[in-house]
């Protein structure tokens, strides 16, 4: 493991996916103690603009303030970003040449992902913001590796997808009729992908594991955050300080 690596989280898109994606860090590294573990600087800013209001062009731009957030991370000492939000994704292009930090991409390890699974994939479905489907940022990486990409119809991802993932960022209880409700919104969406011939679901949003439990979906549920979270443990055990 390198120890000189500190890993940087950019988050607060959502607070929740944050706070989740730290403790898959934790539970994906191996070891015996703390010391053990990856240093971590973690720059949780729930007052980035909404990624996919400003896709749409309903929102202000947040790439100002992921290049705050980036700064403050370098600032403290990282040594490497990991941002465990899908949507934001769309704005790497624009921050990546400044933050002076290599940045873990996140969907372009799903796509790296995908390719080990067995059966070899050929289709997978996506279920994420509209704002990550607008910005086509799966359809790019997956058509890199040969794999086809189905989406929602209009109306699933309006009532099902994107009504699960404002519920779960309002805040869910376990247990309770909303939590419920919420998991078969996002079962139903699922279903209807496999549907259409997907061998694998990516919960494409990092709410959406939240509300998702792997066992509600018959094909294997792909959560990008725990995807990000083995790349940079991986990375750390061989030492690739860049």
């Amino acid at each position: 493991m390198d120890t000189s690596e500190i890993i940087g989280i950019l988050g607060g898109m959502g607070p929740a996916a944050t706070a989740d994606f730290y403790a898959k860090l934790v539970a994906t590294t191996p070891g015996a103690g703390d010391q053990d573990h990856l240093r971590a600087v973690i720059w949780s800013d729930p007052t980035i603009p909404d990624r996919t209001e400003a896709l749409l062009g309903d929102g202000p731009d947040p790439t100002p303030w992921l290049l705050d957030g980036s700064r403050v991370l370098r600032e403290a000492g990282a040594t490497v970003i990991a941002i465990p939000c899908n949507t934001a994704h769309a704005f790497v292009p624009r921050i990546a040449d400044h933050v002076g930090l290599p940045i873990v991409h996140m969907i372009g390890e799903v796509a790296r992902h995908l390719t080990t699974l067995s059966p070899r994939i050929h289709t997978a479905g996506l279920l994420a913001t509209t704002g990550t489907v607008r910005a086509g940022l799966y359809q790019e990486w997956l058509d890199r590796v040969g794999i086809r990409l189905v989406l929602p119809d209009a109306t699933s991802q309006d009532h099902e997808v994107m009504t699960a993932i404002h519920a779960v960022k309002a805040g869910l209880e376990a247990g309770t009729h909303e939590a419920a409700s919420t998991t078969a919104l996002l079962t139903r969406a699922a279903q209807r992908l496999t549907e259409q011939g997907a061998q694998s679901v990516i919960a494409g949003c990092t709410e959406i594991p939240l509300g998702l439990p792997a066992e509600a979906v018959d094909v294997p549920l792909v959560d990008p955050a725990l995807v990000l979270a083995r790349a940079l443990v991986r990375r750390a055990r061989a030492g690739r300080a860049q």
